[in-house]
């Protein structure tokens, strides 16, 4: 009986992390596209372009949080996180076809991203 509440709650965890991700993709992707429309030198030429960067934002970020333990947030470590959203912004564009940032337009997309991120609902960080 406990085996079977176990691999109950297993795949009860399994869905909702599955819900997270798909969660934070599709918020980043909104904040991305907001923060592209805001930002003058940052283009994303389709939809397409838009998902890959926001998968790309989204691992790249995993990535950091795991290695160093920062966020790449405007808001969330301060000038370190806001510095460190800017490069991710930038960086971005080396692994994204149809997905162009100048490096002023990824500081003030940082800003705007942070800004806009900081409003939408979910989990701050």
């Amino acid at each position: 009986m406990s085996d079977n509440n176990a691999n109950t709650q297993t795949r009860s965890n399994t869905k909702g992390t599955v819900w997270q991700i798909v969660g934070r993709l599709v918020t980043a992707a909104i904040v991305l596209a907001v923060t592209a429309f805001f930002t003058p030198g940052f283009q994303i030429n389709n939809i397409w372009s838009l998902a890959a960067a926001a998968i790309v934002l989204t691992i790249i970020d995993y990535l950091i949080t795991k290695f160093t333990g920062l966020h790449a947030s405007s808001f969330g470590k301060g000038f370190v996180g806001f510095v460190l959203s800017a490069v991710v912004l930038y960086v971005t564009q080396y692994f994204v076809a149809g997905y162009t940032v100048s490096w002023m337009a990824a500081i003030i997309g940082a800003l705007v991203y942070g800004v806009v991120d900081y409003f939408l609902p979910g989990e701050q960080q």
